[in-house]
Protein backbone atom coordinates (compact mmCIF):
# COMPACT_ATOMS: atom_id res chain seq x y z
CA UNK A 1 0.00 0.00 0.00
CA UNK A 2 2.85 2.54 0.68
CA UNK A 3 4.61 1.67 -2.41
CA UNK A 4 1.07 2.48 -4.31
CA UNK A 5 0.78 5.65 -2.86
CA UNK A 6 4.03 6.92 -3.37
CA UNK A 7 3.71 5.54 -7.31
CA UNK A 8 0.70 7.41 -7.06
CA UNK A 9 1.97 10.67 -5.66
CA UNK A 10 4.70 11.11 -7.75
CA UNK A 11 2.54 10.53 -10.75
CA UNK A 12 0.53 13.51 -9.76
CA UNK A 13 3.88 15.82 -9.42
CA UNK A 14 5.02 14.25 -12.98
CA UNK A 15 1.20 15.42 -14.12
CA UNK A 16 1.50 18.88 -12.48
CA UNK A 17 4.77 19.70 -13.32
CA UNK A 18 6.41 18.45 -17.45
CA UNK A 19 9.71 20.25 -16.05
CA UNK A 20 10.25 17.05 -14.66
CA UNK A 21 11.84 14.36 -16.67
CA UNK A 22 13.91 11.40 -15.81
CA UNK A 23 16.06 10.79 -12.83
CA UNK A 24 19.69 9.20 -12.91
CA UNK A 25 22.02 8.96 -9.87
CA UNK A 26 25.46 11.08 -10.67
CA UNK A 27 27.82 11.09 -8.13
CA UNK A 28 25.51 10.01 -5.73
CA UNK A 29 22.54 12.70 -5.73
CA UNK A 30 19.49 12.14 -8.13
CA UNK A 31 20.08 14.13 -11.27
CA UNK A 32 16.67 14.95 -13.04
CA UNK A 33 16.88 15.40 -17.20
CA UNK A 34 14.69 14.97 -20.24
CA UNK A 35 16.08 12.24 -22.97
CA UNK A 36 14.44 12.58 -26.14
CA UNK A 37 14.59 11.05 -29.63
CA UNK A 38 17.79 9.07 -31.44
CA UNK A 39 20.58 9.40 -33.20
CA UNK A 40 23.90 11.61 -32.64
CA UNK A 41 23.26 13.12 -28.70
CA UNK A 42 22.78 16.85 -28.57
CA UNK A 43 23.77 18.08 -24.82
CA UNK A 44 21.18 21.03 -24.39
CA UNK A 45 22.99 23.06 -21.05
CA UNK A 46 20.59 25.63 -19.62
CA UNK A 47 21.09 29.09 -18.35
CA UNK A 48 21.18 30.25 -15.13
CA UNK A 49 18.20 32.43 -14.39
CA UNK A 50 15.97 32.20 -11.18
CA UNK A 51 13.95 28.93 -10.60
CA UNK A 52 15.16 27.80 -14.56
CA UNK A 53 15.48 23.94 -15.27
CA UNK A 54 16.37 22.01 -18.74
CA UNK A 55 12.62 21.99 -19.84
CA UNK A 56 12.01 25.75 -18.82
CA UNK A 57 14.81 26.72 -21.07
CA UNK A 58 14.40 24.07 -24.03
CA UNK A 59 10.79 23.29 -24.07
CA UNK A 60 10.72 25.02 -27.52
CA UNK A 61 13.65 23.48 -28.74
CA UNK A 62 13.63 19.66 -27.88
CA UNK A 63 10.75 18.05 -29.53
CA UNK A 64 12.59 19.79 -32.97
CA UNK A 65 16.21 18.49 -32.56
CA UNK A 66 14.77 15.33 -31.15
CA UNK A 67 13.38 14.94 -35.16
CA UNK A 68 17.04 13.57 -35.97
CA UNK A 69 18.81 13.73 -32.77
CA UNK A 70 18.93 12.26 -29.54
CA UNK A 71 18.45 15.43 -27.14
CA UNK A 72 19.66 15.33 -23.21
CA UNK A 73 18.81 17.98 -21.25
CA UNK A 74 19.83 18.15 -17.28
CA UNK A 75 19.06 20.17 -14.83
CA UNK A 76 22.79 21.02 -13.79
CA UNK A 77 23.17 20.80 -10.04
CA UNK A 78 21.43 23.26 -7.66
CA UNK A 79 18.97 23.71 -10.35
CA UNK A 80 15.23 22.91 -11.43
CA UNK A 81 14.36 18.85 -9.86
CA UNK A 82 17.72 17.69 -9.60
CA UNK A 83 19.00 16.83 -5.79
CA UNK A 84 20.63 19.94 -4.00
CA UNK A 85 22.74 18.89 -1.09
CA UNK A 86 23.21 20.89 1.72
CA UNK A 87 26.18 22.81 1.93
CA UNK A 88 27.16 22.10 -1.62
CA UNK A 89 30.07 24.28 -3.24
CA UNK A 90 28.68 25.68 -6.56
CA UNK A 91 31.50 26.89 -8.96
CA UNK A 92 32.04 26.06 -12.50
CA UNK A 93 34.50 22.76 -11.33
CA UNK A 94 31.44 21.69 -9.48
CA UNK A 95 29.43 21.82 -12.13
CA UNK A 96 31.63 20.68 -14.95
CA UNK A 97 32.16 17.56 -12.75
CA UNK A 98 28.34 17.15 -12.02
CA UNK A 99 27.92 17.53 -16.42
CA UNK A 100 30.92 14.67 -16.73
CA UNK A 101 29.44 12.19 -14.19
CA UNK A 102 26.22 13.15 -15.88
CA UNK A 103 27.46 11.92 -19.26
CA UNK A 104 29.65 8.58 -17.78
CA UNK A 105 26.28 7.73 -15.81
CA UNK A 106 24.41 7.41 -19.64
CA UNK A 107 27.37 5.97 -21.22
CA UNK A 108 27.87 9.09 -23.46
CA UNK A 109 31.41 9.81 -24.61
CA UNK A 110 30.98 12.27 -27.22
CA UNK A 111 28.07 14.91 -27.43
CA UNK A 112 27.46 18.13 -28.91
CA UNK A 113 26.87 20.14 -26.58
CA UNK A 114 24.28 23.66 -26.80
CA UNK A 115 25.10 25.92 -24.08
CA UNK A 116 22.94 28.70 -23.06
CA UNK A 117 24.24 31.71 -21.60
CA UNK A 118 26.09 29.99 -17.78
CA UNK A 119 25.46 26.55 -19.94
CA UNK A 120 27.50 28.58 -22.30
CA UNK A 121 30.64 28.85 -20.13
CA UNK A 122 29.94 24.82 -19.18
CA UNK A 123 29.72 23.99 -22.60
CA UNK A 124 33.50 25.68 -23.04
CA UNK A 125 34.61 24.19 -20.05
CA UNK A 126 33.63 20.67 -21.09
CA UNK A 127 35.22 21.46 -24.49
CA UNK A 128 38.68 22.94 -23.80
CA UNK A 129 39.35 20.52 -20.81
CA UNK A 130 37.75 17.00 -22.53
CA UNK A 131 37.75 17.96 -25.61
CA UNK A 132 37.35 14.24 -27.02
CA UNK A 133 33.99 13.92 -25.06
CA UNK A 134 32.87 16.86 -28.15
CA UNK A 135 31.51 16.66 -31.50
CA UNK A 136 30.27 20.28 -32.27
CA UNK A 137 29.67 23.09 -30.09
CA UNK A 138 27.13 25.44 -29.39
CA UNK A 139 27.10 28.58 -27.68
CA UNK A 140 24.11 31.20 -27.37
CA UNK A 141 24.63 34.32 -25.12
CA UNK A 142 27.07 32.76 -23.84
CA UNK A 143 29.30 33.43 -20.76
CA UNK A 144 32.50 32.72 -20.53
CA UNK A 145 34.81 35.01 -22.22
CA UNK A 146 36.12 37.99 -19.24
CA UNK A 147 33.20 41.06 -19.55
CA UNK A 148 32.09 43.92 -17.26
CA UNK A 149 29.15 42.89 -15.60
CA UNK A 150 25.83 44.12 -17.15
CA UNK A 151 22.86 45.69 -15.19
CA UNK A 152 20.73 43.06 -16.64
CA UNK A 153 22.76 39.71 -14.98
CA UNK A 154 23.38 41.60 -11.85
CA UNK A 155 19.79 41.63 -11.84
CA UNK A 156 19.21 38.07 -12.73
CA UNK A 157 21.95 36.76 -10.08
CA UNK A 158 21.38 39.14 -7.43
CA UNK A 159 17.45 38.91 -8.15
CA UNK A 160 15.01 38.87 -4.97
CA UNK A 161 11.57 36.79 -4.96
CA UNK A 162 8.79 38.32 -6.06
CA UNK A 163 6.37 38.33 -8.57
CA UNK A 164 6.95 41.99 -9.26
CA UNK A 165 11.03 41.24 -9.72
CA UNK A 166 10.33 37.91 -11.57
CA UNK A 167 8.16 40.26 -14.03
CA UNK A 168 11.06 42.81 -14.47
CA UNK A 169 13.45 40.07 -15.33
CA UNK A 170 11.08 38.91 -18.13
CA UNK A 171 11.48 42.67 -19.66
CA UNK A 172 14.80 42.24 -19.12
CA UNK A 173 15.20 38.59 -20.90
CA UNK A 174 13.04 39.77 -24.00
CA UNK A 175 13.40 42.15 -26.69
CA UNK A 176 9.49 41.54 -26.93
CA UNK A 177 6.98 42.72 -24.45
CA UNK A 178 4.54 40.02 -25.52
CA UNK A 179 6.99 37.07 -24.41
CA UNK A 180 6.99 38.81 -20.78
CA UNK A 181 3.55 37.62 -19.41
CA UNK A 182 2.11 38.16 -16.06
CA UNK A 183 0.88 34.43 -16.43
CA UNK A 184 4.63 33.62 -17.27
CA UNK A 185 5.82 35.52 -13.88
CA UNK A 186 3.92 33.95 -11.95
CA UNK A 187 4.67 30.47 -13.16
CA UNK A 188 8.56 31.33 -13.03
CA UNK A 189 8.21 32.69 -9.52
CA UNK A 190 6.51 29.91 -8.22
CA UNK A 191 9.51 27.84 -9.81
CA UNK A 192 11.61 29.86 -8.09
CA UNK A 193 10.37 29.82 -4.68
CA UNK A 194 10.24 25.98 -4.14
CA UNK A 195 11.37 24.69 -0.63
CA UNK A 196 15.34 25.41 -0.95
CA UNK A 197 15.46 26.96 -4.87
CA UNK A 198 16.30 30.73 -3.69
CA UNK A 199 18.81 29.29 -1.12
CA UNK A 200 20.94 27.05 -3.55
CA UNK A 201 20.23 30.53 -6.19
CA UNK A 202 21.71 32.92 -3.60
CA UNK A 203 24.30 30.54 -2.85
CA UNK A 204 25.85 30.44 -6.51
CA UNK A 205 26.36 34.27 -7.18
CA UNK A 206 26.85 36.56 -4.10
CA UNK A 207 27.92 39.42 -4.73
CA UNK A 208 30.49 41.12 -6.19
CA UNK A 209 28.71 39.38 -9.24
CA UNK A 210 31.72 40.37 -11.24
CA UNK A 211 33.82 38.26 -9.43
CA UNK A 212 31.09 35.19 -10.53
CA UNK A 213 31.73 36.11 -14.62
CA UNK A 214 35.70 36.36 -13.62
CA UNK A 215 35.47 32.64 -12.22
CA UNK A 216 32.93 31.33 -15.09
CA UNK A 217 35.68 32.41 -17.92
CA UNK A 218 37.31 30.24 -19.57
CA UNK A 219 41.13 31.51 -20.25
CA UNK A 220 41.72 32.77 -23.25
CA UNK A 221 44.79 30.49 -24.48
CA UNK A 222 42.79 27.45 -23.98
CA UNK A 223 39.67 28.69 -25.98
CA UNK A 224 41.84 29.75 -29.04
CA UNK A 225 42.97 25.80 -28.81
CA UNK A 226 39.78 24.70 -29.94
CA UNK A 227 39.58 22.99 -33.04
CA UNK A 228 36.15 21.55 -32.95
CA UNK A 229 33.33 23.49 -35.63
CA UNK A 230 31.64 25.58 -33.49
CA UNK A 231 28.29 28.20 -33.61
CA UNK A 232 28.06 30.87 -31.70
CA UNK A 233 24.33 32.66 -31.41
CA UNK A 234 23.50 36.03 -29.74
CA UNK A 235 20.46 38.40 -29.37
CA UNK A 236 21.85 41.41 -31.05
CA UNK A 237 19.38 43.37 -28.02
CA UNK A 238 20.41 41.04 -25.13
CA UNK A 239 20.47 43.17 -22.13
CA UNK A 240 22.33 40.35 -19.78
CA UNK A 241 25.24 38.87 -22.07
CA UNK A 242 27.04 41.85 -24.31
CA UNK A 243 26.87 40.82 -28.00
CA UNK A 244 30.98 41.81 -27.83
CA UNK A 245 31.35 38.22 -25.78
CA UNK A 246 30.09 36.17 -28.66
CA UNK A 247 32.02 38.69 -31.01
CA UNK A 248 35.59 38.04 -28.97
CA UNK A 249 34.44 33.83 -28.87
CA UNK A 250 34.29 34.76 -32.66
CA UNK A 251 37.66 35.92 -32.73
CA UNK A 252 39.10 33.38 -30.44
CA UNK A 253 37.69 30.10 -32.07
CA UNK A 254 39.28 29.28 -35.26
CA UNK A 255 36.61 26.96 -36.60
CA UNK A 256 33.68 29.29 -35.78
CA UNK A 257 30.99 31.03 -37.15
CA UNK A 258 28.61 33.90 -35.66
CA UNK A 259 24.73 34.35 -36.61
CA UNK A 260 23.35 37.32 -34.62
CA UNK A 261 19.29 37.89 -34.71
CA UNK A 262 18.03 41.23 -34.65
CA UNK A 263 15.32 42.77 -32.75
CA UNK A 264 16.09 39.49 -30.23
CA UNK A 265 17.22 39.78 -26.64
CA UNK A 266 19.04 37.07 -24.58
CA UNK A 267 16.26 34.53 -25.25
CA UNK A 268 17.43 33.67 -28.43
CA UNK A 269 15.47 30.07 -28.69
CA UNK A 270 12.20 31.77 -27.24
CA UNK A 271 11.84 35.14 -29.31
CA UNK A 272 13.18 32.78 -32.71
CA UNK A 273 12.26 29.48 -32.10
CA UNK A 274 11.77 28.33 -35.72
CA UNK A 275 15.03 30.17 -37.10
CA UNK A 276 16.68 29.09 -34.23
CA UNK A 277 15.59 25.21 -34.11
CA UNK A 278 16.56 24.91 -38.04
CA UNK A 279 20.25 26.59 -37.56
CA UNK A 280 21.06 24.78 -34.64
CA UNK A 281 19.51 21.43 -36.46
CA UNK A 282 21.41 22.11 -39.98
CA UNK A 283 24.26 22.85 -37.79
CA UNK A 284 24.10 19.70 -35.98
CA UNK A 285 23.58 17.55 -38.83
CA UNK A 286 26.35 18.91 -40.66
CA UNK A 287 24.36 21.13 -43.00
CA UNK A 288 25.30 24.58 -41.80
CA UNK A 289 26.58 26.18 -44.97
CA UNK A 290 22.33 25.61 -46.17
CA UNK A 291 20.41 28.63 -45.67
CA UNK A 292 17.85 28.00 -42.36
CA UNK A 293 14.27 28.02 -43.71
Amino acid sequence: MTQQIAISEADQIHEASPEIGRSIEVNGLATNYHDVGSGDPVLLIHGSGPGVSAWANWRLTIPELAKHHRVIAPDILGFGYTERPDHAEYNADTWLTHLIGFLDALGLQRVSPVGNSFGGALALRLATRHPERVNRLVLMGSVGVLFPLTPGLDAVWGHQPSVQNMRRLLNIFAYDPRFATDELAELRHRAATRPGVHEAYAAMFPAPRQDRVTAMAVPEKEIAALTHETLIVHGRDDQVIPLSTSRRLLDLIPNSQLHVFARCGHWVQIEHTTRFNALVDQFLSGDSDKEAQ
